[in-house]
């Protein structure tokens, strides 16, 4: 896929839904090692072509599960391979198996915007917006 989106001017976007793998478990039934591998491998041609970009990725931001440590950590991992990956933070909208979640709050992407950017990540972006509400305040 990595030689396909460089010919074709393709991205590969990566859901990396959790740095730690329990909450990764917790969240897909799976561990998140290969994700990481994959995307640290992915990154690795980066340098083929800028843009535009070749790999982009983002984290839903799941109430109660992906929280400002669990972003924080994605960010490093993301911001120490490359600081230009676009990033996008994207609200979470309740539904199937977690209808009982609420929406992401917009205090919770708001500051889960700033760590990424803190942690060096100068394309971190909040998606779907419109999602947001006023649910609950991210501590």
């Amino acid at each position: 896929m990595i030689g396909l989106s460089l010919e074709s001017g393709g991205c590969l976007k990566f859901d990396l839904k959790a740095f730690s793998p329990h909450v990764h478990v917790a969240l897909c039934g799976v561990d998140n090692v290969r994700t990481l591998e994959n995307f640290e491998y992915t990154a690795s041609f980066l340098r083929r072509r800028r843009d535009p970009p070749l790999l982009v990725a983002s984290t839903l931001l799941v109430p109660g599960y992906v929280d400002l440590e669990e972003v924080r950590q994605i960010a490093r991992f993301v911001a120490a391979l490359d600081s230009t990956i676009p990033y996008a933070l994207l609200g979470f909208y309740p539904h199937f198996f977690m209808k009982d979640l609420p929406t992401t709050s917009r205090d919770h992407a708001q500051r889960a915007l700033s760590i990424a950017k803190k942690e060096g990540l100068v394309r971190a972006r909040i998606g779907n917006s419109h999602l947001l509400s006023n649910a609950y305040e991210c501590t």
